[in-house]
């Protein structure tokens, strides 16, 4: 079953539901490499389940130092897809490593 890290509006129920038909499952789990920043969302769809007009973006450092913490949810290969409608317009989706050792999906700016 693939993991998905979740860094901003994945973590809020209402979006889950919206997006996924359920509530994820998941465990807290860290990011190296990485910092946030915040990108304007346009997609009408992505502002109302969301209500926030700002998402936090990630952006590869390549610094050890920096981490970002989020939760590592596990979800199935069509809830990536669904993931993918809610996210693609203003990120990328990627594959890595966390400090758990788990690999999983992250989105990235683009």
């Amino acid at each position: 079953m693939p993991y998905l890290f979740s860094y901003g509006t994945l973590q809020k129920e209402q979006v889950q539901l919206e997006t996924f038909g359920r509530i994820l499952q998941g465990e807290k789990d860290t990011l190296l490499g990485y910092q946030l920043d915040m990108i304007e969302i346009t997609d009408p769809e992505v502002l109302r389940k969301s209500g926030q007009k700002y998402h936090p973006v990630l952006q590869f450092s390549g610094s050890s130092e920096d981490q970002v913490e989020g939760i590592l949810f596990e979800v199935t290969e069509d809830e990536i897809l669904q993931a993918d409608e809610y996210e693609l317009d203003d990120y990328k989706r990627i594959e890595t490593l966390f400090t758990s050792g788990k690999n999983g999906f992250i989105y990235v700016g683009k």
